[in-house]
């Protein structure tokens, strides 16, 4: 178990990737990790794109983003509701700031667009923001998971084992 002891905040809303919120959640735990769902709302039932539920442990009201280890981002269209919290804005800043992992997928690059963490960096998405990666001073790759620093990201389901494999280790190397 690679990351016991570490926490994780998964944030959450509605229509988010069902894959490319729980293949993480899952792969994670499994390596020891405590994953908390984070939403606007604590114990609150989020409908993924597919159908696929997810309760959110705790609100964004309730975290403290100084309490945890890494943040992880899903893509579909949650990320385009949750960069309109000033809270996940803030998580992902402090994330960016402390050099904590934060792991983004697909569409999950909007969340980071809107927290300003992009110049410089080397990423990827899905090609559709694309534009919107480059945008924001982001160099952007086309391959299946890429990592800077403590920033991964990765472009869609179909590469959810090679993101997660990047990611877990690079959280194994910010352990505290």
């Amino acid at each position: 178990m690679r990351l016991q002891n570490q926490k994780v905040i998964a944030l959450v809303d509605h229509d988010f990737e069902d894959l490319e919120l729980w293949y993480p959640v899952h792969r994670l735990r499994e390596e020891g990790a405590q994953v908390d769902l984070v939403g606007q709302a604590a114990n609150q039932k989020y409908i993924g794109k597919y159908g696929v539920p997810a309760e959110s442990d705790y609100a964004f009201s309730e975290v403290n983003p100084e309490d945890y280890d890494a943040i992880l981002v899903p893509g579909g269209w949650a990320p385009d509701k949750l960069r309109r919290f000033p809270e996940v804005i803030r998580f992902v800043q402090h994330m960016n700031e402390q050099k904590k992992p934060i792991g983004q997928i697909c569409h999950a690059g909007w969340v980071l667009i809107s927290a300003n963490i992009l110049e410089g960096k080397t990423v990827t998405s899905t090609p559709g923001i694309k534009d919107d990666m480059t945008n924001a001073g982001a160099t952007w790759v086309d391959e299946p998971a890429v990592s800077d620093g403590h920033l991964v990201s990765s472009r869609r389901p179909p590469d959810l084992p090679d993101y997660l494999r990047e990611l877990i280790k690079v959280m194994e190397e910010y352990q505290r």
